[in-house]
């Protein structure tokens, strides 16, 4: 099995971080964070036929959900990580974002719920489901949550360190594990489900699905340093497998790579979200300068 690229999709304003909502008759809702004039991250979305994601029906203009108060942990930027859909309420997890002095930046967990088909969102609470406490002393970032029997795995992105590399404060994160019985109350583990290699810097936004009584997991990873515009350095898509959920082992099948001829994706691939229609496998990613070219998708070959 491997991947066929089916091109870009959308490209407006930074999409970051696709994610796709299947829950829908005859469309797919794709969820995903852009920067207006360079601003601060805001959750829009577009409708695309089911099954042909290259034809787009509907756009969003105005943002599902705005930055928090002043103080809050998502004032300076809410950014779509996944959305998980139980009877008639959708559950949409998402990046909040805030600003620190002695770091750039500073990320947790929030949710917001929808009760009417994701017309309408509304926040969960004013504070994160998933932050920064004793059990996650760093930052926590993308998630993916999958169900098994009646607990939800959640594969987030841990950070816990920063280095002054190149004279550039970098954050150094990998995925770990939390678990929860309600979506709402999450319990980290303190697991390391996918580690860095020793080059490496970074392991962002790590997307389950179980296919044939076995897990897989892609996810983004990058080098420690120059990683922004190097194309050897940057972010590349992998793969892991497991059969209970804890323990991963990585393989070097089923990754994506970038195009070796000038596109949209030629320095890197980055942020998957993968997911299963009509007994085809979908990823949608970003390509080149972290969503700055907007997002495409490919289909996984039998």
């Amino acid at each position: 099995m491997q991947w066929i690229k089916k091109g870009q999709i959308y490209n407006d304003c930074h999409a970051q971080v696709p994610v796709v909502d299947t829950q829908h008759d005859g469309f797919w809702r794709v969820y995903f964070s852009k920067r207006i004039s360079r601003g601060p991250s805001l959750p829009f979305y577009i409708d695309v036929e089911a099954g042909n994601p290259s034809n787009i029906l509907a756009t969003s203009n105005e943002p599902i959900l705005q930055p928090g108060a002043r103080g809050t942990f998502d004032w300076a930027g809410v950014m779509p990580t996944e959305i998980i859909t139980i009877g008639s309420t959708k559950y949409l997890f998402y990046i909040g974002w805030s600003n620190r002095h002695d770091v750039p930046y500073h990320n947790n967990l929030g949710l917001a719920i929808s009760t009417d088909g994701g017309i309408t969102w509304k926040k969960f609470s004013d504070g994160p489901v998933l932050a920064t406490s004793y059990k996650e002393p760093g930052y926590v970032g993308t998630i993916s949550i999958i169900k098994e029997n009646e607990l939800y795995y959640g594969y987030y992105l841990s950070c816990r360190q920063w280095e002054e590399i190149d004279n550039r404060i970098e954050p150094i994160y990998d995925i770990k594990i939390a678990t929860s019985d309600n979506l709402i109350d999450w319990t980290p583990l303190n697991v390391t489900a996918i580690g860095l290699a020793e080059d490496e810097g970074g392991i962002s936004k790590a997307s389950v699905l179980q296919l044939n009584g076995q897990y897989f997991m892609w996810y983004a990873v990058r080098k420690s340093a120059d990683y922004r515009e190097n194309p050897q350095n940057s972010y590349r898509i992998k793969c892991a497998t497991s059969s209970d959920l804890i323990h991963w082992e990585k393989t070097e099948l089923l990754g994506l790579d970038i195009n070796q001829s000038p596109s949209w994706e030629d320095q890197m691939v980055e942020y998957p979200h993968v997911f299963e229609f009509k007994d085809q496998i979908y990823m949608f990613y970003n390509g080149n300068g972290f969503g700055d070219t907007g997002f495409g998708y490919a289909i996984l070959s039998h």
